[in-house]
């Protein structure tokens, strides 16, 4: 009875507590449905207390605990800001009316295991013998190197593209049953039954025999282990384990191999070492086999698994091997046949004949803390994936399962079913963390690659199916909008990459969208069409809710949108769009709550052909129009001069506004825009100009040798910092301040980890994450004084490849030309975040440039503070949008290629793209990889110290000329009569004479053949004057003295007849050949000797 009362009473305390919840619940309801009535009515006002999504998903997981998912509260969030007054269930909030459909359904597709079994690799060992197998498999990650061993003695090295690097076979009457890498000695070690092979496979010439066996051993060799230990050097310790029960520690010296080796470097043989000239030490820790024996660097020990019931694992430091204390034993029925250690988890998970999967805490060896149960064969092998936090076990039936080894859930399973009968046994395994894949050795080599990496990898990205159009970020939501060519737009989840919903055709059937915007509060986005027509739509709900329908009388792409703008409405139930038209006109579009229609309210006036006459200032005025609201912009007209006479324009010269951004805040309410001939304009409302910010010289004429589109603008951008932005700026900056003195030197990063100076990470992070505390738009109207503020900044992106920066007054601030690696790349696209402290831009060759502008922005603006930071290929084709997410620091880029792809803003890393089957996982720190079609590492531009610039820099030594060299006479020492007086030799030597300062060439330098190749590479480059030492000095021959030629030749000429000729030719031959002048010293270094 007191077990039941306990249940009861438990019962109704959580009854109590959930029903305290959703009153809670109802009240928070009430407040954020009150609040949104209140915006609605024009009530409102803003307040610190004003609950938006992440307060309402931070009091529901408060209220409920954290199993209420964010995609169902999102959900339910939107139905609640769209109709305030609907009936609202609190089931809603935990998703029980939405779809059953739940990403964790998809995991039945094969996409979506861990393991894509369908793209295994099989890989044969060429040369092994008739029924051979692989024993042991080692991958040696710092080197990028795998290593096998066959049964038979063939052991073979594979590089990071798996193709045989090297390979040997060890010709021995016993088997193979283990291998290693000995990391100190640069070897690999092998164990058969009875010997130990230790293998130089970087030998000089042909190493395949270069090997050292030593032996006899005591019993069987089962297993070996190589123990890393960083302080040793020249010196490697190896744990073998046998059939008797024992674990042996034999040490290894490169001096017991590398003198041998240096001595008999010639032959090619093995040699045999006698096991006693070791120092080793065993000790017999179980009573049966030795199975598997591994080091465990994190834990500082070594562990041994045997099939002995009692003593079944041992896990102890090296130094019990060499005394008789008490060691550390994990017992379990029928033994353990494996077992791996988990660094992240803590655990050390085991497995044997009793199929079943143990889970241990490195301390405590009385009970397990976890079993995974599910094999039914015995357990042959286990390794860990430590990235994503797996283990996978193999059974004898070549059967996987892949674990969780934080949730104890199954996440995969598959069988090898290929091979015949004798293929059954898989002998070895291990995980390849480089590349991720698995590996296992049978009689063949067969590797499952990971799913994500065949996606990320090997498909091609493909967000939609055609090129992308419009990409957009919705702040409020953390959702991103996608629009491509065929008109299909989509939405989707930031966080997990995952689609919410598509609107096809949304223009009519064939009507290529070609522009949109989304507004400050996050409800609403804005399409416009080729023809002219402009949409507003529910974000949410993806429901249409205005419309600019196209008027008979417009002629096809005359009015082609090109740039949406959303501006903020002084009243409400009001919506107003700012339009950019491809035929360079300017417009305001309107639309009121009781009208579905919009209508167009104003245009600007062309005012390019007024300033093409000189007038670099034209005043505006405001026009006479009575308006039933009032406007952001007002509607202006021109003051023109009654003397202005326009002149004809050129038809060749395209003339016509590209871009345009808007800045409005207290104080600036203006229009920037830039032509396809390059021309800059600002449209001022508050002084009520319009002028000329910089024009290209010869912007108006036509010239058939150059590109006519050399001085089209792209894009154009307001940089402008708001006082919150830049008391923060001013406390934490991207650049410190000892950085920002000192210049930038660029430098290549091929797959880098951290790929931006830590100096320059801690800066962006702190910045990045102080813009998150205050979010600022930069065309948000906000209560700012003007007096703290600084005036805004334009910058510009050129057809040229160059980014240029520019003052209100036309004042050119910076010229910079993003560094690549291609030459100067047509630029498309500018972004900044919300305080301007990076500025992003793209290039149609598809690379993404992220530049610091924190400290440039501050005056006086100086050139050496803007910096480069990160360059990297996000595309093959051109980047039409860039778009920096602050709260995620990760990057979108969207292409013509057709994907929408997501990289982390501080290393230029790639994490998905938009329409793959896999999750994303932005918050983790993901393997380095590139997409299908990228081949190219982010480049980092490192700074240099200023103190490096301080130090002095010394003139380069002299280098062997080797053109001089040849200039010079060959034979000039060679016939001279008169021998050298004593210490004046080095003035004959022509050698000393050939030296130079080096020169910059621009192609590689060539070596060239030495006289002697065996003194090495410093003394083998010099000439060599050899000076004989016959035994008397008496018949010392004078080489220099034609006389003394003509008495030898004539006295070998008696004697060997016809061969004379031939012999002297072949005689000056070979001293024109090796350039030795051997000239006869001996008056300038001994004494002379009287006759």
């Amino acid at each position: 009875m007191d077990i039941g009362e306990e249940k009861r009473s438990n019962l109704e305390v959580q009854t109590s507590n959930f029903r305290t919840a959703l009153k809670g619940f109802e009240k928070l309801v009430e407040r954020v449905a009150a609040q949104k009535r209140d915006e609605r009515a024009g009530l409102f006002i803003q307040k610190e207390d004003a609950t938006d999504y992440d307060k309402f998903y931070a009091a529901v997981q408060e209220l409920f605990g954290p199993e209420v998912k964010n995609q169902d509260v999102k959900c339910f969030y939107r139905k609640l800001c769209n109709n305030p007054e609907a009936s609202i269930d609190w089931c809603e909030i935990f998703g029980y009316f939405a779809s059953e459909k739940d990403s964790l359904t998809s995991q039945m597709d094969e996409e979506n295991l861990v393991f894509l079994v369908s793209r295994k690799q099989r890989v044969v060992i060429s040369g092994s013998r008739r029924r051979d197998v692989i024993k042991g498999i080692v991958k040696v990650p710092q080197l990028d190197l795998l290593i096998t061993a066959s049964q038979k003695g063939l052991i073979t090295i594979f590089n990071g593209q798996m193709k045989v690097q090297t390979s040997t076979k060890i010709t021995d009457t016993s088997w193979i049953t283990g291998c290693d890498y000995l990391s100190q000695l640069k070897r690999i070690v092998a164990t058969t039954e009875r010997t130990i092979v230790v293998w130089d496979y970087k030998a000089q010439g042909s190493s395949q025999e270069n090997y050292f066996v030593i032996k006899p051993m005591d019993h069987c060799l089962l297993c070996v282990c190589v123990v890393s230990l960083p302080g040793q050097l020249c010196r490697d310790d190896i744990l073998l384990g046998d059939d008797g029960g024992f674990v042996n520690k034999f040490t290894v010296n490169s001096n017991d191999f590398g003198l041998k080796q240096a001595k008999y470097k010639k032959k090619l043989q093995s040699q045999v070492l006698d096991a006693k000239n070791f120092k080793s030490v065993k000790r017999k820790l179980h009573n049966d086999w030795v199975m598997k024996v591994r080091y465990i660097p994190a834990l500082n020990c070594f562990g041994s698994c045997s099939l002995d019931s009692t003593h079944s694992l041992v896990l102890e430091s090296l130094k019990r091997l060499e005394d008789n204390l008490p060691v550390r034993e994990f017992s379990m029925p029928r033994g353990a046949n494996a077992f791996c250690y988990c660094v992240k988890a803590n655990v050390i998970v085991t497995g044997g004949d009793d199929k079943v999967l143990r889970l241990w805490h490195p301390s405590i060896s009385t009970k397990p803390v976890g079993k995974l149960v599910g094999h039914t064969f015995s357990i042959t092998d286990i390794v860990t994936n430590e990235k994503d936090q797996h283990v996978i076990s193999l059974s004898s039936a070549k059967v996987f399962r892949v674990w969780d080894i934080q949730t104890l859930s199954l996440l995969q399973v598959f069988h090898d079913s290929q091979g015949g009968p004798g293929d059954m046994q898989i002998y070895s395994m291990v995980f390849d963390a480089n590349h991720g894949m698995l590996i296992t050795g049978s009689s063949v080599m067969d590797m499952y690659p990971l799913t994500r990496m065949i996606q990320d990898t090997k498909q091609v990205p493909h967000t939609h199916e055609w090129e992308i159009n419009v990409m957009l970020y919705n702040r409020y939501f953390h959702q991103v909008l996608t629009i491509c060519s065929e008109s299909i737009i989509k939405v989707w989840e930031l966080e997990t990459g995952l689609q919410i919903y598509q609107i096809s055709d949304p223009h009519g059937f064939n009507v290529e969208l070609t522009s949109a915007a989304v507004d400050e509060s996050g409800f609403l986005f804005a399409t416009g069409a080729y023809n002219g027509t402009v949409k507003i739509w529910d974000f949410g709900s993806g429901q249409e809710k205005k419309v600019l329908p196209e008027r008979k009388d417009w002629k096809e792409e005359e009015h082609w949108l090109q740039r949406l703008i959303f501006l903020k409405a002084q009243e409400k139930h009001q919506y107003l769009l700012l339009s950019l038209e491809r035929s360079g006109k300017i417009k305001m579009i309107q639309g009121k709550e009781d009208d579905i229609y919009l209508a167009v309210i104003w245009e600007l006036p062309d005012v390019v052909h007024v300033l093409q006459n000189g007038n670099r200032i034209v005043h505006l005025r405001t026009s006479n129009k009575n308006r039933s609201m009032v406007i952001p912009i007002p509607d202006v007209e021109l003051i023109i001069e009654k003397n202005f006479s326009q002149h004809a324009n050129n038809p060749a010269i395209s003339t016509e506004v590209n871009c345009i951004d808007l800045l409005q805040v207290e104080g600036y309410n203006m229009i920037a825009a830039g032509t396809l001939n390059g021309v800059i304009i600002l449209w001022n409302f508050v002084t009520s100009t319009v002028k000329e910010v910089y024009r290209p010289e010869d912007c108006f004429t036509v010239d058939r040798d150059l590109d006519p589109k050399r001085f089209r603008i792209n894009d154009i951008l307001f940089l402008f910092r708001k006082p919150e932005c830049a008391r923060r700026s001013s406390q934490d900056s991207i650049c410190s301040s000892s950085q920002c003195d000192s210049s930038k030197g660029p430098q290549s990063s091929k797959g880098s980890k951290q790929s931006i100076h830590d100096n320059e990470v801690k800066g962006v992070q702190t910045d990045v994450m102080g813009g998150q505390q205050q979010p600022v738009d930069k065309k948000h109207l906000g209560g700012t004084n003007l007096t703290d503020t600084q005036p805004p900044i334009l910058v510009t992106a050129h057809e040229d490849g160059h980014l240029r920066l520019w003052t209100m007054e036309g004042r050119l601030l910076k010229d910079f030309l993003p560094f690549t690696k291609h030459a100067a790349v047509s630029l498309t696209s500018l972004y900044t975040d919300s305080c301007a402290r990076i500025l992003l831009t793209g290039n149609v060759e598809g690379h993404v440039i992220l530049c610091s502008i924190s400290s440039f922005l501050d005056p006086p603006h100086d050139e050496k503070k803007f910096k480069q930071l990160l360059a990297w290929r996000a595309h093959s084709l051109e980047t039409i949008q860039i778009i920096y997410v602050e709260d995620k620091q990760v990057v979108l880029t969207a292409s013509i290629d057709g994907s929408v792809r997501l990289w982390h803003a501080l290393s230029g890393h790639y994490c998905g793209y938009f329409g793959q089957r896999r999750v994303f996982e932005i918050s983790q720190t993901s393997d380095f990889i590139l997409p299908c079609d990228v081949n190219e590492y982010p480049i980092e531009i490192k700074e240099e110290s200023k103190f490096t610039e301080k130090k002095q820099k010394y003139e380069y030594p002299l280098v062997f000329d080797q053109e001089r060299w040849k200039k010079m006479s060959s034979m000039s020492l060679l016939f001279k009569r008169t021998p050298p007086k004593a210490f004046e030799v080095e003035h004959d030597f022509k050698y000393f004479k050939c030296l130079s300062t080096p020169k910059i060439r621009r192609h590689a330098l060539e070596g060239f053949k030495t006289e002697n190749r065996k003194a090495g590479i410093v003394f083998g480059s010099l000439p060599i004057y050899r000076i004989p030492s016959p035994p008397s000095l008496r018949l010392l021959p004078l080489i220099g003295s034609e006389a003394q030629m003509e008495s030898t030749d004539g006295i070998s000429g008696k004697k060997k007849g016809r061969h004379v000729q031939h012999e002297k030719t072949q005689w000056k031959k070979s001293l024109k050949r090796n350039l030795v002048p051997q000239i006869n010293l001996t008056s300038s270094f001994f004494p002379s000797i009287p006759k």
